[in-house]
């Protein structure tokens, strides 16, 4: 979906947000009137660990309680959420992993942390297509999409089974591509984020999951968030203050009821994906409540786990002057905004 396209779903959780808006400010009365409304032109990717916060938070109230009007941009992946940005088609982006590349090359500031992509990385092989174990992959083809969550999890699940990437050949496509080139026969294996692994088990019942994320983690964790166009970054830092503390509403409930909020989801966002799905895809991704990523942010974890994904991006890449995760990534605007 190109960033100018707008579902009438989307459109509807606007207008639904209005009404409640409008009802609020009934109840309340004329104070209510001196809530500024901000609109933000939102960039994401339709993947629980991604926009799970979004839906909750719109679900709930909470982005129009803090003024908030989301025009919401959905992509199939991060890269293209920030080559909408860079294009300013978007005022902010949320999404996974691959924010510790772009931000590491200047392309925006971050702001805000969803969680931890702890098993949304997972590796498929085709048996029938002579593929069972890692040993079985040199040489052989494995379809992903670069500079991702994905890609991140591919080169550290290829090394810790003593196979050096360059032994593989791989296939950069979009994640949507990636999967049809797995399923069609094309390429033996792939290294993709939930929730494109229904895809896989419905139409290859034979296929196998060789590994995912949660192997190597805590000693690798990837992280997805929020970041903003610099210019917006720096003119609009009250609106993303607004944006925090409604995510902050969105993101502790959901860590104190995450049976709920994956039904709601399901039942509300992701009705193709079954209810045993949703919830894999829920327990995919580790979330702390609002006052634990204070600690993580304040004693210089966040910064930490970002400096290390982005190390291997400018690494693979070659670039030899990045940022530092401590120069893209405000820590003081949530530590300043959540008490």
């Amino acid at each position: 979906m190109s960033a100018g396209d707008i579902s009438r779903r989307r459109l509807l959780h606007r207008g639904a947000g209005l009404a409640t808006m409008s009802a609020t400010m009934s109840a309340l009365g004329a104070p209510a009137l001196a809530q500024a409304r901000s609109r933000v032109r939102l960039g994401y990717l339709h993947v629980v660990a991604v926009d799970g916060h979004i839906w909750t938070g719109l679900d709930r109230g909470s982005f129009d309680r803090e003024g908030i009007d989301f025009e919401l941009h959905e992509f199939s992946t991060g890269p293209e959420v920030f080559e909408a940005m860079g294009k300013s088609q978007v005022d902010v982006v949320s999404a996974g992993g691959v924010i510790s590349n772009y931000l590491a090359l200047g392309h925006g500031r971050g702001f805000l942390i969803n969680d931890i992509e702890v098993a949304t990385a997972q590796l498929w092989v085709r048996p029938t297509l002579g593929v069972k174990t890692f040993a079985d992959l040199r040489g052989r083809r494995i379809a992903t999409t670069a500079k991702t969550t994905a890609h991140i999890f591919l080169d550290r699940a290829l090394r810790a089974n003593n196979i050096n990437p360059s032994e593989v050949e791989i296939v950069n496509r979009s994640m949507p591509a990636a999967v049809q080139a797995f399923i069609a026969g094309d390429v033996p294996a792939v290294a993709l984020w939930v929730p494109f692994n229904i895809a896989v088990r419905q139409a290859l019942p034979e296929a196998i999951k060789l590994v995912d994320a949660s192997a190597f983690y805590p000693q690798s964790a990837v992280l997805g968030g929020w970041a903003a166009t610099s210019d917006y970054y720096t003119e609009h830092r009250e609106v993303l203050r607004r944006i925090i503390r409604a995510w902050t509403d969105a993101n502790d409930h959901m860590v104190r009821n995450p049976a709920a909020a994956a039904e709601a989801l399901q039942r509300s966002h992701y009705q193709r994906s079954g209810r045993d799905d949703l919830a894999e895809a829920f327990k995919a991704q580790k979330l702390y409540s609002s006052r634990e990523w204070r600690r993580l942010y304040s004693g210089g974890t966040v910064v930490k786990w970002l400096q290390q994904v982005s190390d291997f991006f400018m690494a693979d890449a070659g670039v030899t002057n990045p940022l530092r995760a401590s120069d893209y990534f405000d820590t003081q605007l949530y530590l300043s905004t959540v008490a």
